[in-house]
Parts: C-alpha cells; sequence; structure tokens
C-alpha cells in the first residue's frame, strides 16, 4: 500500500513535486521514448544469412540460436531473408518502404493529372463554342449583321 502523502503547506514546496511526479494511483510516473525501428541493410542481411549457414554447416548445437540472439532477431526474419534471397538473389535482400506498394508511380499519377486537366479544357472549349454559336443565331434572328474580320482590324 502506497504511504500517504503528508497535506499541503503554503511553504511545502518539496511535497508537491513529490505529487507533481506521482500519477492518480500515486506511484511514480515514468515515459520511456520508443526505440526506433530497426532496419538492415542488403549487406547486413547477407552477412547474416552466411553466418546462420556457416551455424549450421558447423553442427554444433545451438549455434544457430546463439546467433540469433547475438544478432538480436527472430526466426522469421532469417526464413523471411532465406525467402527473398532465394527467389531474387541479393535485390531481393534490398530494404523496402513498409506497407502497401503504390498503385501508381509518379509518372502515372502525373499522367491522369494532365489527362483529367485536359478534359476539362475540352469541356471549356465545347461550352465557349456553344456560347458563340448561339450568339450567331441570335444575331441571325434580329438581324444584326456580325462584324467580320476586316471591320474589326480596321476599327483597332
Amino acid at each position: 500500500m502506497p504511504k500517504p502523502t503528508p497535506p499541503l503547506g503554503r511553504d511545502d514546496a518539496a511535497a508537491k513535486a513529490s505529487q507533481k511526479a506521482r500519477g492518480g494511483s500515486g506511484a511514480a510516473v515514468e515515459s520511456v521514448a520508443p526505440k526506433p525501428r530497426r532496419r538492415f541493410t542488403e549487406a547486413e542481411k547477407l552477412r547474416i544469412l552466411k553466418a546462420a549457414e556457416a551455424a549450421l554447416a558447423s553442427g554444433e548445437r545451438g549455434a544457430l540460436e546463439a546467433l540469433l540472439r547475438k544478432e538480436g532477431i527472430y526466426g522469421s526474419h532469417l526464413s523471411a531473408w532465406r525467402a527473398q534471397f532465394a527467389a531474387h538473389g541479393r535485390e531481393g535482400l534490398a530494404p523496402r518502404r513498409p506497407g502497401r506498394k503504390p498503385k501508381l508511380t509518379a509518372t502515372e499519377r502525373e499522367l491522369l493529372a494532365l489527362k483529367k486537366r485536359n478534359a476539362e479544357l475540352e469541356h471549356q472549349v465545347k461550352v465557349a463554342n456553344a456560347v458563340i454559336e448561339l450568339q450567331k443565331k441570335a444575331h441571325a434572328i434580329l438581324g444584326i449583321a456580325l462584324p467580320t474580320s476586316d471591320d474589326e482590324e480596321e476599327s483597332s
């Protein structure tokens, strides 16, 4: 059972600091920064794979487990790296970003954005042409002569 804290007096700074450092349960609050995720380079993975093969070839009991403990990795890492190495060679051991692969590359995304912009501009041109045709029909119905390109050049 935790020791009860003494009632706080006006000048009891040590008691205030002690109470502040304790959580709601009265236990001391500790915070530990999380460790960064380990990343192995292609060379490190290859070195560990070779060392594991040598440990197995030695026939010594517990040699592979000792290697795994020394390197701080699990057997699942070793088996995954073996499968990657068997399937793709050294390139398979190259570090990759975790998570899903992007569906589109950067150039494909740019191409889609340009196609979308092109479709928007084509739509604007269709609307503009429809407005021009409407103006021509309005001029024809009202009997107003449309200015020709020669008239526009003389007025400028």
